[in-house]
């Protein structure tokens, strides 16, 4: 009979089902240990022959119907459970991403859509008027960012049937919102970087204040450079 306090893969293996016990000198193992255990076994399924069209596939990557494939009589226990966790995480992603789209709404939907809109629930809210180009700019970025953070709200209003008397000059404004909290606003074009803004930028905006998880880390505008300060520091430059 094999020792079960013996250094083995299928000891690992039946010590993460808690088929034997643990090792002798290790009666204080821990859960995060045990994890870690069946952690390794799944990852050494990885080593296994796949077929044609699952070779060189990472496990991480694999269907449902692929992981079905993978599993055998000596270690189904652990795929499965292995497996459950995959659909819990895919149900996950899966509730979050229900937007993708800008929304139209109005004064009447603001509560429910905006403040009430849910535990993680980032929304970005942009207020607009017809005719007034860079709102129909902002528009067409939005538009292309709620397809790519599908987890983000996107919507838009006509500025004067959510905030009455609402400034044109103001136009466009676009407020931020966590879990109903106002957390970064931009107000007129002169925040907005006027008609030049690109999606980049707005991207950038919107992550800088946590509303979408860009990978734009460095502002993507243009920076230029004063002519007259860098006349100052040639000059500076020329006396010393």
């Amino acid at each position: 009979m094999q020792d079960p306090n013996e250094d083995t893969e299928w000891n690992d293996v039946l010590r993460a089902k808690g088929i034997i016990g643990p090792k002798a000198k290790e009666a204080e193992i821990t859960e995060d240990q045990i994890q870690k255990l069946m952690d390794d076994a799944i990852q050494r399924r990885t080593d296994l022959p796949l077929n044609e069209g699952q070779r060189d596939k990472k496990i991480d990557d694999m269907s449902l119907d692929e992981l079905d494939e993978l599993e055998d009589s000596e270690d189904e226990a652990v795929l499965e459970q292995y497996r459950q966790r995959r659909i819990a995480e895919m149900r996950a992603t899966a509730e979050k991403a229900r937007f993708g789209s800008v929304r139209e709404i109005s004064g009447q939907d603001y509560v429910n859509e905006v403040t009430k809109a849910g535990e993680g629930i980032w929304v970005v809210l942009h207020l607009y008027a017809n005719g007034v180009p860079l709102c129909a700019l902002i528009h067409h970025h939005m538009q292309q960012l709620a397809v790519r953070f599908p987890q983000t709200k996107f919507v838009r209003s006509i500025a004067t049937t959510c905030i009455p008397n609402f400034p044109e000059k103001n136009l466009p404004t676009i407020f931020i919102y966590h879990e109903g909290s106002l957390r970064k606003q931009y107000i007129g074009p002169l925040e907005l970087r006027g008609e030049k803004l690109t999606a980049e930028e707005l991207e950038f905006m919107l992550g800088q204040a946590g509303a979408v998880p860009t990978e734009i880390t460095e502002d993507p505008r243009p920076q230029i450079r004063d002519k007259m300060l860098a006349d100052l520091e040639d000059k500076s430059s020329d006396f010393y």
